[in-house]
Parts: structure tokens; sequence; C-alpha cells
């Protein structure tokens, strides 16, 4: 219970008040997701969650992707994602990820072998896009 709310206060300072968007944050996925976090002693440094394809996408999800203000420039971010992208691609093999990514991100992504799949769209007030991981190792249907 305790890393619980660990996460869903980081979730809730980052999204809903530094970036002022107001939106119901446990959205029922949680209970499903598999949660990756980086903690230094009891403190949430980052986190993300990992979800199963046909959850929330037909294709595998990492989301609610955060790092703490305090632990920002530490590279992070791109080292919770690549182990999401690792967990993702060996839990389901014949997955590819999709992820919602605030726009201003999609530089970040893309270097994570990310691409766009559409355009802007507006997410709880802040502009996101669709992006994708193609799975190399996915069997084509």
């Amino acid at each position: 219970s305790r890393e619980l709310y660990a996460a869903l206060r980081l979730r809730q300072e980052v999204f809903a008040v530094e970036q002022t968007s107001i939106y119901v944050d446990p959205d029922g996925l949680d209970l499903e997701a598999i949660h990756i976090a980086c903690w230094e002693g009891s403190e949430l440094l980052a986190y993300q969650r990992c979800l199963p394809p046909g959850l929330q996408e037909a294709e595998s999800t990492l989301g609610r992707i955060v790092v703490a203000p305090a632990a920002r420039g530490q590279d992070l971010g791109r080292e919770l994602v690549r182990r999401g992208i690792e967990h993702n691609l060996l839990r389901w093999p014949q997955s590819d990820i999709r992820i919602h990514a605030q726009a201003h991100l999609e530089k970040f992504y893309n270097a994570l072998g990310f691409v766009t799949d559409g355009g802007v769209y507006d997410l709880d007030g802040i502009p996101h896009l669709e992006m994708v991981l193609n799975n190399p190792g996915r069997v084509p249907a």
C-alpha cells in the first residue's frame, strides 16, 4: 500500500499539479498493470506501468511514465522506458508497443525506437501523439 500510495502521489504531483491537467488518474488499469519503479531508499524517483495487449490498446502499452522533479536530468526516464520496452517485448513477444506520448517528447521517444502513428490530439488539456515501437520478433498474423 505504501508503494501504491507513492506512485499515485507522484503521478498526481506531476500530471495534475505541475502540468495543470485535471483528470481522474485511477482509471482501473492499474489493477491489471505491471508497475516498474525506481526507488532511492523510500523515495520514489521514477515510475511507469506496463499493460498487456488488449487492455487499453490492441498492442501492449507503456504509460503513466513519470520522473520526480527532484530526480530529473539523470537519464532515469530513458532507463525507465528502456526497461519497460524490454519487459513488454519479453512478456508479450507477439505484440508491438503503443504509447500515448506528450507531443513535446516525440524526439525523446523516437530515439528509443518509437515512430509517430497519427497526428497531435488533446488528452486532458495536453497535446499528445500515439507512437508505436514495432517488435522485430513479432510474427505477422
